[in-house]
């Protein structure tokens, strides 16, 4: 596959993966699926925006530069055909490892919420204030706790599922972005495979061996042109 159809596929499949992040990072303002009394009371770590940054807004860019990169002229560049094409993929390495910045951030920062639990009131708080019940990620292990929360309902649940998703989108789209790197490298040092120099060379190769072709059939044939 050239360089250029790669990248888009990659393109093709980060878009998707980022309007899920940034879906996943909003839902997570509405604890439970409701609207918070207060916003002391939503997980620390979703005002972080891992999602709606790091893995959404942040990757929107690479993807869209994949995705144009097929489209990309690369014919007369300094008298090399190809240099043009050579440079934009070089370019795609740069927005790649943005990407991977975006990635791992939402990847972190997933992580850390997981690992922390979601915040919830108990019947311990005397003063209805929510608190992080939980520590060191033991509820991950030992369901029985998560009925110390109270409310909101389902919090748990809630908070598990969707920081799940943006750790394991954030950890794909980190890889799709390395294979980027990679496939700008090559493009950078061989150039695209189906360039559209390449393309009009093995136009006139074929004409040429059509040509020999005829002059064996038709040795006194001389083409109109």
């Amino acid at each position: 596959m050239c360089s250029g159809n790669f990248a888009k596929c990659l393109g093709i499949t980060l878009i998707p993966l980022a309007i899920l992040c940034i879906l996943c990072n909003i839902l997570l303002f509405f604890p439970g699926g409701k609207t918070a009394d207060d916003s002391n009371n939503i997980t620390d770590e979703v005002f972080f925006f891992g999602g709606i940054l790091g893995a959404g807004v942040l990757m929107i860019f690479p993807a869209l530069v994949f995705l144009g990169l097929k489209n990309n002229d690369c014919c007369g560049c300094c008298g090399n055909e190809s240099c043009g094409k050579r440079f934009a993929m070089f370019t795609s390495i740069i927005f790649a490892a943005v990407g991977l910045v975006g990635a791992g951030y939402s990847f972190i920062v997933s992580a850390v919420a997981i690992n922390r639990g979601p915040k919830c009131l108990t019947e311990l708080n005397l003063n209805n204030t929510y608190v992080y019940p939980f520590v060191d990620g033991n509820y991950l292990s030992n369901h029985s706790l998560w009925d110390m929360c109270l409310e909101p309902n389902g919090i748990v649940t809630w908070h598990l599922t969707l920081f799940s998703m943006l750790l394991i989108m954030g950890l794909v789209q980190a890889v799709l972005c390395g294979f980027q790197v990679i496939n700008g490298l090559i493009g950078t040092i061989c150039g695209d495979c189906c360039g559209c120099c390449v393309r009009e060379n093995l136009l006139l190769l074929t004409l040429h061996s059509s040509f020999e072709l005829l002059m064996k059939i038709k040795p006194g044939y001389r083409p109109a042109y």
